[in-house]
């Protein structure tokens, strides 16, 4: 089947669901639940795909459209919804004081519709297709790490991974792919600068962690400018500082807690060395002591080069006008798929009802239009249908038919 085929089967199926797919992310939207708690939510997605699940992370499920066996194409979704209250006036918010401020509920929607036309192929399907419903993207621990360790993309011999994601950062009706790092690692930091306390009338006789903590934070914010080439992309934000509750006592610790971020793994390697190597140095110097805790998170989120070139122009065919690479220190556990196979996270541009300038991801306010949901499942499609029939040979501008033969290591599949 040639990849024009299979993606205008694939759209004219998810226009005919259009109606119930919009009916879903309202539904969806209208009852988030925040990572770690998102049973409802996966099984009413589960039921509206409508195909067998296996369950995985807690929450989550791997689902599989097309023959049993044979290398597939995976999707991603995301289950949970952020701890922040709705302020969008939409009748279809939420009022459980949890919202999907992040688009997953326009990510699921499109999810079900894809994973239901793939599986109305049957056999007529090229290459398999298998969705990951994961729990847990907005918080540690990953749920998309636990899917990567549970051995389900061996099992239904995944070669390839795609994610789409709503973000209002990339203009509407345009989407944002690009090769290489896409998001940064992101890591925690926590310090607890450890003293003695004492009276604030005699300081002479503690061991006053708040200097300490201050000569500490001010070496963390100063690590980016003096130990990272200003060449390469990093960041490191102190998040919280924490010690003391009355204004003439001197407390016995501080804790300062922060994120680390870094575009590569050497340069996130050297700045996790370095917090834990200033915390306890600036510790000591003023008499106390550091405990410092790593908790490490997202590694980079790399699209890969041969990916992207497969699906690009079958985006632009699906309606989209391929755009520059948005590139940021943000983070995605999406990333814990890309380190593992070939993959590709695309954004897909998106206004947010109103025009809101200040409806961010994350935002009470933000809120995409319905309109949004199919144009995800067609860039879905769009983006799986290149790679099931060996797209790096077959252009949308020039028709030729792709080949299906042994898994392209540029990106092509097949088995």
């Amino acid at each position: 089947m040639h990849t024009r085929e299979l993606a205008q089967l694939l759209w004219a199926a998810i226009d005919e669901q259009a109606e119930e797919l919009v009916s879903l992310r309202h539904e969806i939207h209208r009852h988030p639940e925040v990572s770690g708690e998102e049973a409802a939510t996966a099984a009413r997605l589960a039921e509206a795909v409508g195909l067998p699940v296996t369950p995985v992370a807690e929450h989550g499920f791997v689902c599989r459209a097309g023959a049993p066996d044979g290398s597939a194409v995976a999707v991603r979704t995301e289950l949970d919804a952020l701890p922040v209250a709705e302020e969008t006036g939409a009748p279809f918010a939420s009022r459980n004081g949890a919202m999907h401020a992040c688009g997953h509920d326009v990510h699921q929607a499109a999810f079900a519709g894809l994973m239901r036309a793939a599986a109305g192929l049957g056999e007529r399907l090229p290459v398999p297709l298998v969705g990951l419903a994961q729990p847990r993207e907005e918080t540690y621990p990953s749920g998309a790490q636990e899917i990567a360790e549970s051995g389900l993309l061996e099992a239904n011999r995944v070669r390839a991974v795609l994610g789409m994601h709503v973000h209002p950062g990339v203009p509407a009706g345009c989407v944002s792919t690009g090769a290489g790092g896409i998001n940064a690692s992101a890591d925690e930091f926590r310090i607890e600068v450890i003293g003695r306390g004492g009276h604030g009338a005699y300081p002479h006789l503690a061991q006053d962690p708040v200097p300490a903590a201050a000569q500490i934070m001010a070496g963390l914010l100063s690590l980016v400018r003096n130990r990272v080439d200003p060449m390469q992309a990093a960041a490191l934000s102190i998040g919280s500082v924490h010690g003391g509750q009355a204004a003439n006592v001197i407390p016995d610790s501080i804790r300062v807690t922060g994120t680390v971020r870094a575009m590569s793994p050497e340069v996130r390697a050297l700045l996790l060395a370095e917090v834990e190597r200033l915390a306890r140095a600036g510790a000591e110097a003023a008499g106390c002591r550091a405990e410092v805790e790593i908790v490490r998170g997202e590694p980079v989120l790399e699209n890969d080069a041969g990916v992207v070139r497969a699906i690009d122009p079958w985006l632009e065919a699906a309606g989209l006008r391929v755009v520059e690479p948005m590139r940021s220190c943000g983070a995605d556990d999406f990333s814990f798929f890309s380190e593992r196979l070939p993959s590709a996270m695309c954004f897909v541009g998106v206004e947010t009802c109103g025009g809101d300038p200040d409806a961010h991801l994350h935002s009470p306010h933000f809120l995409p239009p319905d309109s949004s949901v199919i144009t995800v499942a067609k860039a879905m499609a769009a983006a799986y249908a290149a790679l099931a029939c060996g797209g790096l040979e077959e252009s949308p501008r020039d028709g030729r038919e792709g080949r299906r033969g042994d898994a392209d290591p540029q990106g092509g599949l097949g088995d």
